[in-house]
């Protein structure tokens, strides 16, 4: 996913617009099928019933921060989906300002990323981040 989002912001920043928003059209609805289908039901099973008495052990804490700002950044890219390639929303709803949309959801994709990635380390690494 990584590898995609600089693709990505290598294609608008060489002007190739179509591209761009197909590079992160798939790369957000694959995403989204992967938090449907995998994320969302380890969470609900490993971390949710654990809330809020265990947020401060690195096990669910990270992985709540990542379920919590991924929600953002998946939200965040559906809507600039939504708002920016389609006509499905009323004008008063679309992006008029594409660079700060863009580059503020890609800058939350990457901290999502990080979080993930600790999140793994932490489940599947033996004594990471123990606590």
């Amino acid at each position: 996913m990584g590898v995609g989002l600089l693709v990505g912001a290598f294609l608008a920043r060489i002007r190739r617009f179509r591209q761009h928003a197909w590079c992160q059209s798939v790369i957000v609805l694959v995403n989204l099928l992967l938090i449907v289908l995998t994320m969302l039901p380890s969470f609900r099973v490993h971390v949710a019933p654990k809330i809020p008495l265990r947020l401060g052990k690195s096990y669910y804490g990270l992985a709540t921060a990542h379920a919590a700002l991924g929600t953002l950044a998946e939200l965040g890219g559906l809507y600039i989906l939504l708002a920016a390639g389609t006509r499905l929303l009323p004008p008063q709803f679309r992006i008029s300002n594409y660079k700060l949309w863009m580059r503020t959801v890609l800058a939350l994709w990457w901290t999502v990323l990080l979080l993930g990635t600790a999140t793994y380390a932490r489940w599947y690494i033996p004594n990471l981040f123990r606590k």
